[in-house]
């Protein structure tokens, strides 16, 4: 699945640090409202990716390791969430009996299409754009 609820909690995680200050995982969590348990996951996940930076000792925490200005909403997705398929038949190399060269399913083609429509629209707008506001409908 494309949007999980980690994807959702790893934005709500950026939201509390876009300030730019370092904050702790409780003061995350009290900002956000999520679970202190799934937040230390997806900061992990997110330093891992070098989305995050964590600071250790009294005064530590995360902050971001990034200008929002450079992050994208396919950026943090990717980081949570490596598969950001669709679905199971746009996996590079998957079978399906109703798709072949002969025969090309139709249905394969248009969630394909849409497949890069997501991925574009993920890319297009950075995570300050998204946090201000500024994206249209």
């Amino acid at each position: 699945m494309l949007f999980t609820r980690e994807c959702d909690y790893a934005v709500r995680i950026l939201r509390a640090l876009s300030r730019g200050d370092t904050s702790s995982v409780q003061e995350i969590c009290e900002k956000e409202k999520i679970t202190v348990s799934i937040a230390y996951k997806l900061a992990r996940k997110l330093e891992k990716a070098g989305i995050l930076q964590s600071f250790r000792g009294m005064n530590g925490g995360y902050a971001l390791a990034k200008p929002l200005e450079e992050l994208t909403l396919y950026d943090v997705f990717l980081a949570v969430n490596q598969n950001l398929l669709l679905t199971e038949c746009m996996e590079p190399g998957y079978h399906c009996s109703r798709n072949s060269k002969e025969h090309p399913c139709q249905v394969h083609r248009e969630f394909a299409r849409l497949q890069q429509v997501v991925n574009r629209e993920l890319k297009d707008r950075t995570m300050a754009e998204v946090f201000e506001g500024t994206t249209s409908i």
